[in-house]
Protein backbone atom coordinates (compact mmCIF):
# COMPACT_ATOMS: atom_id res chain seq x y z
CA UNK A 1 0.00 0.00 0.00
CA UNK A 2 1.34 3.66 -1.17
CA UNK A 3 0.72 6.38 1.24
CA UNK A 4 1.31 10.23 -0.87
CA UNK A 5 2.51 12.68 2.06
CA UNK A 6 3.63 16.25 1.55
CA UNK A 7 5.12 18.71 4.99
CA UNK A 8 5.61 21.86 5.29
CA UNK A 9 8.46 23.87 7.15
CA UNK A 10 9.49 27.30 8.25
CA UNK A 11 12.75 28.18 7.79
CA UNK A 12 14.21 31.01 10.09
CA UNK A 13 15.39 34.66 8.86
CA UNK A 14 18.49 34.46 6.86
CA UNK A 15 18.19 30.66 6.48
CA UNK A 16 17.20 29.91 2.96
CA UNK A 17 20.95 29.58 1.08
CA UNK A 18 21.91 27.62 3.99
CA UNK A 19 19.15 25.84 3.77
CA UNK A 20 19.19 24.53 -0.03
CA UNK A 21 22.46 23.31 0.54
CA UNK A 22 21.99 21.17 2.96
CA UNK A 23 18.94 19.58 1.86
CA UNK A 24 20.39 18.72 -1.68
CA UNK A 25 24.02 17.46 0.04
CA UNK A 26 22.81 15.80 3.26
CA UNK A 27 18.82 14.42 2.73
CA UNK A 28 18.59 10.71 3.62
CA UNK A 29 16.14 10.21 0.64
CA UNK A 30 17.83 7.18 -1.00
CA UNK A 31 18.27 5.40 2.05
CA UNK A 32 14.94 4.96 3.20
CA UNK A 33 14.02 3.78 -0.59
CA UNK A 34 16.82 1.68 -0.36
CA UNK A 35 15.64 0.02 2.97
CA UNK A 36 11.88 -0.29 1.44
CA UNK A 37 10.18 2.52 3.33
CA UNK A 38 9.33 4.50 0.13
CA UNK A 39 8.97 4.42 -3.51
CA UNK A 40 9.49 8.22 -4.06
CA UNK A 41 10.91 11.00 -1.75
CA UNK A 42 11.51 15.11 -2.82
CA UNK A 43 12.46 18.08 -1.41
CA UNK A 44 12.07 22.01 -2.37
CA UNK A 45 12.44 25.16 -0.67
CA UNK A 46 10.78 28.09 -1.60
CA UNK A 47 11.53 31.85 -0.04
CA UNK A 48 11.11 30.80 3.62
CA UNK A 49 9.36 27.66 2.96
CA UNK A 50 10.67 23.43 3.04
CA UNK A 51 8.31 21.16 1.63
CA UNK A 52 8.95 17.25 1.57
CA UNK A 53 6.85 15.21 -0.44
CA UNK A 54 6.83 11.44 -0.03
CA UNK A 55 5.95 8.18 -0.96
CA UNK A 56 5.64 5.57 2.19
CA UNK A 57 5.71 2.01 1.88
CA UNK A 58 6.00 0.84 5.05
CA UNK A 59 5.87 2.40 8.73
CA UNK A 60 5.68 6.33 9.34
CA UNK A 61 8.64 8.05 7.46
CA UNK A 62 8.67 11.05 9.65
CA UNK A 63 10.41 14.05 7.81
CA UNK A 64 12.84 15.06 10.46
CA UNK A 65 14.46 12.05 9.53
CA UNK A 66 14.78 12.81 5.44
CA UNK A 67 16.37 15.97 6.20
CA UNK A 68 17.86 15.76 9.87
CA UNK A 69 20.76 18.65 8.89
CA UNK A 70 17.52 21.25 8.42
CA UNK A 71 16.11 20.52 12.07
CA UNK A 72 18.27 23.48 13.25
CA UNK A 73 17.13 25.98 10.73
CA UNK A 74 13.35 25.35 11.28
CA UNK A 75 11.13 27.92 13.09
CA UNK A 76 8.57 25.81 15.96
CA UNK A 77 4.96 25.91 14.80
CA UNK A 78 2.54 26.24 17.34
CA UNK A 79 -1.29 24.71 17.97
CA UNK A 80 0.03 21.58 19.85
CA UNK A 81 1.33 20.27 23.61
CA UNK A 82 5.18 19.63 21.79
CA UNK A 83 7.08 21.99 19.11
CA UNK A 84 5.99 20.56 15.86
CA UNK A 85 8.92 21.63 13.48
CA UNK A 86 6.83 19.93 10.08
CA UNK A 87 3.22 19.83 9.33
CA UNK A 88 1.41 17.55 7.73
CA UNK A 89 -0.23 19.13 4.69
CA UNK A 90 -4.20 17.84 3.76
CA UNK A 91 -4.21 16.42 0.47
CA UNK A 92 -6.66 18.48 -1.30
CA UNK A 93 -6.19 17.22 -5.11
CA UNK A 94 -4.99 14.95 -7.04
CA UNK A 95 -6.10 13.23 -10.08
CA UNK A 96 -5.04 9.64 -10.03
CA UNK A 97 -3.80 7.41 -6.98
CA UNK A 98 -1.69 4.48 -6.12
CA UNK A 99 -3.99 1.14 -7.17
CA UNK A 100 -1.15 -1.00 -6.57
CA UNK A 101 2.76 -0.91 -6.33
CA UNK A 102 3.21 -1.57 -10.07
CA UNK A 103 0.45 0.83 -11.28
CA UNK A 104 2.20 3.31 -9.25
CA UNK A 105 5.95 2.89 -10.18
CA UNK A 106 7.11 5.09 -13.11
CA UNK A 107 8.45 3.67 -16.79
CA UNK A 108 10.30 6.45 -17.17
CA UNK A 109 12.75 8.77 -15.24
CA UNK A 110 11.05 12.18 -15.40
CA UNK A 111 12.92 14.88 -17.23
CA UNK A 112 11.90 17.23 -14.39
CA UNK A 113 10.41 17.55 -10.67
CA UNK A 114 8.47 20.55 -9.78
CA UNK A 115 6.61 22.31 -6.88
CA UNK A 116 4.64 25.21 -7.18
CA UNK A 117 3.24 27.41 -4.25
CA UNK A 118 0.09 29.63 -4.22
CA UNK A 119 -2.44 31.43 -1.54
CA UNK A 120 -6.23 31.11 -1.58
CA UNK A 121 -8.13 33.81 -0.30
CA UNK A 122 -9.67 32.79 3.20
CA UNK A 123 -13.15 33.42 2.14
CA UNK A 124 -12.32 30.92 -0.95
CA UNK A 125 -10.93 27.95 0.24
CA UNK A 126 -14.26 26.47 0.94
CA UNK A 127 -15.37 26.70 -2.37
CA UNK A 128 -11.76 25.64 -4.24
CA UNK A 129 -12.07 22.05 -1.69
CA UNK A 130 -15.44 21.78 -2.88
CA UNK A 131 -14.80 21.90 -6.60
CA UNK A 132 -11.54 20.64 -6.72
CA UNK A 133 -13.02 17.41 -4.81
CA UNK A 134 -16.24 17.28 -6.66
CA UNK A 135 -14.12 17.27 -10.13
CA UNK A 136 -11.55 14.55 -8.45
CA UNK A 137 -14.24 11.39 -7.51
CA UNK A 138 -16.72 12.66 -10.11
CA UNK A 139 -13.80 11.85 -12.66
CA UNK A 140 -14.62 15.20 -14.31
CA UNK A 141 -11.65 15.12 -16.72
CA UNK A 142 -8.08 13.25 -16.95
CA UNK A 143 -4.85 14.60 -15.72
CA UNK A 144 -1.28 14.45 -14.64
CA UNK A 145 -1.47 11.20 -12.81
CA UNK A 146 1.10 12.17 -10.19
CA UNK A 147 0.16 15.84 -9.57
CA UNK A 148 -0.68 16.66 -6.23
CA UNK A 149 -1.68 19.68 -4.04
CA UNK A 150 -1.70 20.06 -0.43
CA UNK A 151 -3.22 22.86 1.73
CA UNK A 152 -1.90 24.29 5.28
CA UNK A 153 -4.06 26.88 6.38
CA UNK A 154 -4.94 29.61 2.65
CA UNK A 155 -1.35 28.18 1.34
CA UNK A 156 -1.30 25.63 -1.61
CA UNK A 157 1.91 23.52 -2.44
CA UNK A 158 1.86 21.08 -5.52
CA UNK A 159 4.24 18.32 -6.72
CA UNK A 160 4.72 17.93 -10.32
CA UNK A 161 6.66 15.48 -12.58
CA UNK A 162 7.55 16.60 -15.93
CA UNK A 163 6.58 15.01 -18.97
CA UNK A 164 3.13 14.41 -17.30
CA UNK A 165 1.71 11.29 -17.55
CA UNK A 166 -2.30 11.44 -18.30
CA UNK A 167 -3.85 7.92 -17.79
CA UNK A 168 -7.26 6.80 -16.76
CA UNK A 169 -7.49 6.40 -13.06
CA UNK A 170 -7.98 2.80 -11.82
CA UNK A 171 -9.90 3.21 -9.18
CA UNK A 172 -13.30 3.88 -9.24
CA UNK A 173 -14.13 7.71 -8.09
CA UNK A 174 -16.28 8.31 -4.53
CA UNK A 175 -18.91 10.04 -6.10
CA UNK A 176 -21.68 8.84 -8.62
CA UNK A 177 -22.66 12.72 -9.48
CA UNK A 178 -21.99 14.57 -12.43
CA UNK A 179 -21.81 17.87 -11.60
CA UNK A 180 -18.20 19.00 -12.62
CA UNK A 181 -18.84 22.24 -14.45
CA UNK A 182 -18.63 22.26 -18.02
CA UNK A 183 -16.45 24.30 -19.17
CA UNK A 184 -14.43 24.04 -16.45
CA UNK A 185 -13.10 27.92 -16.74
CA UNK A 186 -16.71 28.36 -15.62
CA UNK A 187 -15.56 27.92 -11.74
CA UNK A 188 -13.71 30.97 -11.99
CA UNK A 189 -10.30 29.80 -10.18
CA UNK A 190 -8.57 33.23 -10.66
CA UNK A 191 -11.61 34.81 -7.79
CA UNK A 192 -10.15 32.10 -5.65
CA UNK A 193 -6.40 32.85 -5.44
CA UNK A 194 -4.97 35.89 -3.84
CA UNK A 195 -2.29 37.80 -6.01
CA UNK A 196 1.35 38.33 -5.16
CA UNK A 197 2.61 41.57 -4.39
CA UNK A 198 4.65 41.52 -7.73
CA UNK A 199 1.26 41.08 -9.51
CA UNK A 200 1.40 37.60 -9.96
CA UNK A 201 -1.39 35.56 -9.97
CA UNK A 202 -1.72 31.36 -9.39
CA UNK A 203 1.08 29.32 -8.46
CA UNK A 204 4.36 30.35 -8.76
CA UNK A 205 6.69 27.49 -9.91
CA UNK A 206 10.03 25.85 -8.96
CA UNK A 207 12.30 23.20 -9.46
CA UNK A 208 13.28 20.61 -7.09
CA UNK A 209 16.16 21.03 -4.28
CA UNK A 210 16.80 16.40 -4.92
CA UNK A 211 14.56 13.85 -5.89
CA UNK A 212 14.84 9.95 -5.09
CA UNK A 213 12.63 7.27 -6.55
CA UNK A 214 12.21 3.47 -7.16
CA UNK A 215 12.74 2.81 -10.98
CA UNK A 216 10.60 0.32 -13.30
CA UNK A 217 12.93 -2.71 -12.42
CA UNK A 218 12.91 -4.68 -9.22
CA UNK A 219 15.75 -3.34 -6.53
CA UNK A 220 17.07 -0.42 -8.85
CA UNK A 221 16.84 2.74 -7.52
CA UNK A 222 17.79 6.24 -9.47
CA UNK A 223 18.64 9.55 -7.88
CA UNK A 224 19.10 12.56 -9.63
CA UNK A 225 18.96 16.48 -8.37
CA UNK A 226 17.26 19.53 -9.93
CA UNK A 227 15.19 17.42 -12.05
Amino acid sequence: MIERHMFRARLKKGMEERAVAVMYQEHAGQTFIDTGHCMTVAGFIFERDAFLYIEQLTGQVAPELIVPGLNAMLEDWPGQEEARKWIALIDVFHFNEPASLDHWRRKEKPERIGGRVAYLRPEMVASYIFYHYQLQEERGFTGPKYEMIGMHENLLFGYQEFPAVVEEPILPGRLTSKHTPVPWATTRMDLHFKEWEDGHQFFKRFDAVFHCYVAREKGSQITFING
